[in-house]
């Protein structure tokens, strides 16, 4: 197992080089620059000062030189600075994590928290109505989108009700509240985003468990376990579900990336300061090394959670070994 995970582990340098060299191309082919973008602003800007800026940026240099320079910062932990502010992309990534880490870390738990019990009741409760309202609500939630739920919650629970925040994370004046209404104050901004990125993906987590588990419970040694005289708890819980979980796993795998990219649509809708909304930011302006940096640690998260995910299947399945 030790020569398996180092195995992995020296596999992911050539591909996090291929990642990186994809997306520095992808952004540089896409029309326009930061200094354009900059100049756009104002018609009067001198043409040798945005000559300058070019310099000053390496912008001027040959792309592979440019991505040369780039990949020897990241060696080192360098993600270079962004051009929005000249600050340190690793500060800027730093100061958002806790946002998104919030908002995509609950999201991801009470997603698996509600939809693998929701589905593997359903495939127990076959044909009955609780799998048919799980079969209406999978189907529902395919084709709600997101953003137009959290634009119609908005405005019911913000315009209409005025119960709730609107957007941002926390109020203006939240600095001066006592540590118990912060909270509270958190959490009303925090409500709506939250609903909507967890019924975004509640839907198909649900019927990918249901579907997992119908699956096994329909195998031999399911039959066998009940021929044996073991009770539907230790059945359900103890043979089938163990072995249902094996396929969500790589769900869990698959979406650890989304702690760090967060939501694009849904944290820009609501304003709430996280990743997902600076990524998007970067890219409207240009940032090279703002994307670079979120791409290339959402890249790693990525790899990391595939082979986090190849280790719990060992662990959940003692057939599974890597030798």
């Amino acid at each position: 197992m030790k020569k398996y995970v180092l195995r992995r582990l020296l596999m992911m340098i050539p591909l996090l080089l291929g990642i990186s060299l994809l997306s520095f191309v992808i952004m540089q082919l896409a029309p326009g620059d930061p200094v354009t973008i900059k100049a756009s602003s104002n018609s009067h800007i001198d043409p040798s000062y945005i000559e300058k800026l070019r310099q000053s940026y390496g912008l001027n240099d040959p792309l592979m030189i440019q991505y040369w320079h780039w990949l020897k910062r990241i060696c080192t932990l360098d993600f270079g600075n962004c051009f929005g502010d000249n600050r340190p992309v690793l500060t800027v990534i730093v100061e958002r994590l806790p946002a998104t880490f919030l908002l995509s870390g609950l999201s991801l738990l009470l997603l698996f928290v509600l939809a693998v019990p929701l589905g593997v009741a359903a495939a127990y409760y076959q044909n009955s109505w609780l799998d048919r309202f799980v079969s209406v609500f999978t189907f529902g939630g395919y084709s709600i989108p997101s953003y137009w739920l959290a634009f119609n919650l908005m405005l019911f629970f913000c315009v209409y009700l005025n119960l709730l925040p609107i957007s941002g994370m926390m109020s203006t004046e939240a600095d001066f509240f006592p540590w118990y209404q912060k909270i509270g104050d958190l959490m009303s901004h925090l409500l709506l985003p939250l609903f909507v990125t967890t019924f975004s993906g509640l839907a198909s987590v649900s019927q990918y468990a249901r579907s997992s588990m119908l699956e096994v419970i329909r195998q031999d040694y399911i039959r066998t376990a009940r021929a044996k005289g073991l009770s539907e708890t230790q059945v359900i819980f103890k043979h089938a579900l163990r072995n249902a979980l094996i396929p969500i796993v790589t769900l869990v795998g698959l979406s650890l990336p989304g702690l760090i990219g967060g939501s694009f649509i849904i944290e820009t809708i609501f304003a709430w300061p996280g990743l997902g909304q600076l990524g998007l930011q970067a890219v409207f302006t240009h940032d090279y090394p703002l994307v670079m940096g979120i791409g290339i640690i959402t890249a790693f998260l990525t790899l990391t959670g595939n082979l986090l995910a190849d280790l719990v299947y060992a662990w959940l399945d003692p057939r599974i070994r890597y030798d």
